[in-house]
């Protein structure tokens, strides 16, 4: 008799438990046994090249990604000298600024400590490019190359995202209660209350924190262009 289950494959599966670490330490199942396979319960688990922590710490990504972006630095810099610094310009953004950049919403709230592990990654990206040692100042050498710190790479991406998922978003005019205050006349969106630090990290609330933060003159106006937009954005975390 033919079996009409699929069979699942327990080497390529990955369960993972997600909460905070009071709720993680209350969990006492170490697997989850089906019809035709038992498959343990992870610490991380990666999902479209994100490393997810049970915590969502973005640590293990964090620590993942720049070794991952300081190895392909340290080949690049083997070759440095047969290269144009266009061409290792080029490079070092296939190689490196993409990975950086790659999916980096989801790092909008994470720890200071962490994202500084990623401005390292990406400070010495920039001293491969221009030739700066150590002891340069990097804030002057990145605007040279045009290039947004990490954080402010971060807030970019966000504030670029939010004419495509305004669905997620609620301007201050739309509550009858506040279409008189003075936020809603700004262009100011809802900022929705949380109980936890995962829901002040979703991008319901990060970014109508970010979209607020804007100057409403410059760059909260409706009838603005994206590349006018994303011009002016850029000039002003910079």
């Amino acid at each position: 008799m033919a079996d009409n289950h699929m069979k699942l494959n327990e080497e390529k599966t990955l369960i993972i438990w997600l909460g905070t670490r009071q709720q993680l330490n209350k969990v006492t199942a170490r697997a989850l046994t089906l019809p035709n396979a038992t498959v343990e319960f992870s610490t991380t688990a990666k999902d479209l090249g994100v490393v997810l922590d049970s915590q969502l710490t973005m640590a293990d990504h964090i620590a993942a990604l720049s070794r991952s972006c300081f190895f392909y630095i340290r080949q690049l810099r083997s070759i440095r000298q047969s290269l144009t610094t266009d061409a290792m310009k080029t490079l070092v953004y296939a190689f490196v600024s993409s990975c950086i950049d790659y999916c980096n919403s989801i790092l909008a709230g994470v720890s200071d400590q962490l994202l500084q592990r990623l401005q390292l990654v990406q400070n010495a990206a920039a001293r491969l490019v221009t030739g700066a040692r150590r002891s340069d100042r990097m804030t002057p050498i990145l605007r040279q190359l045009h290039w947004l710190p990490v954080r402010q790479r971060i807030t970019f991406k966000t504030a670029v995202l939010s004419p495509y998922l305004s669905t997620y978003c609620e301007p201050t005019s739309s509550h009858g209660g506040r279409c008189h205050l003075r936020s809603a006349e700004s262009g100011q969106l809802t900022v929705p209350r949380m109980r936890t630090n995962y829901g002040d990290r979703s991008f319901a609330v990060h970014e109508p924190v970010v979209w607020n933060s804007l100057p409403s003159a410059d760059l909260r106006l409706l009838n603005i262009s994206l590349p006018v937009f994303r011009k002016r954005l850029k000039m002003f975390l910079f």
